[in-house]
């Protein structure tokens, strides 16, 4: 079974021109395959392959995209250590829980900035009540949510994509 293939000519009369001067230069009756060249590149195209492959390309970009899951308990859970203002008010036990605190915080450093010990710290306290942004630092630094060089001077947020679930919690603590 065919799939109908849209056609559009966003000037007809140049359509017409284009048609007459294809068909004109023929020596014989253009074939199947020949008339459907000669539209395609009449309405702007290379040839009838290139505006299937614009079409095609054109209906996978409008499909929706898919949506990664997210597993709402380990979020829900989780968003109990922030508290109403949205800052770290305890630190999970459960290592799943820490990433995605861990990622709650790397989402609020700034992007490609150099900070020092001092500065990512002060940034840190600001986000947290607990009063150890070391261990929020250093256990950054070990997931590779942060770079820091050997002497631990410069500090720099790593650019990744956040997994779902810190995806969710990003957003539900954000609000």
């Amino acid at each position: 079974m065919r799939e109908p293939l849209p056609f559009a000519a966003p000037d007809i009369s140049a359509l017409a021109k284009t048609l007459s001067r294809e068909i004109g230069a023929l020596e014989t009756s253009p074939g199947h395959v020949q008339l459907l060249n000669i539209l395609a590149r009449a309405a702007g195209h290379r040839n009838y392959q290139a505006l299937k492959a614009q079409h095609e390309a054109g209906e996978r970009l409008a499909a929706p995209a898919t949506v990664e899951p997210v597993d709402h308990r380990i979020v829900e859970r989780t968003a109990r250590y922030f508290d109403a203002a949205g800052k770290l008010a305890s630190w999970p036990s459960k290592v799943s829980q820490q990433r995605l605190c861990l990622w709650v915080m790397w989402s609020r450093l700034p992007a490609g900035t150099e900070l020092n010990e001092r500065q990512i710290s002060e940034r840190l306290k600001a986000e947290h009540l607990f009063g150890d942004p070391a261990i929020l630092r250093r256990d950054m630094v070990g997931i590779d949510l942060l770079s820091r060089t050997d002497d631990g001077a410069v500090y720099l947020r790593r650019e990744r994509r956040p997994p779902p679930e810190a995806l969710a919690l990003i957003r539900r603590t954000s609000a």
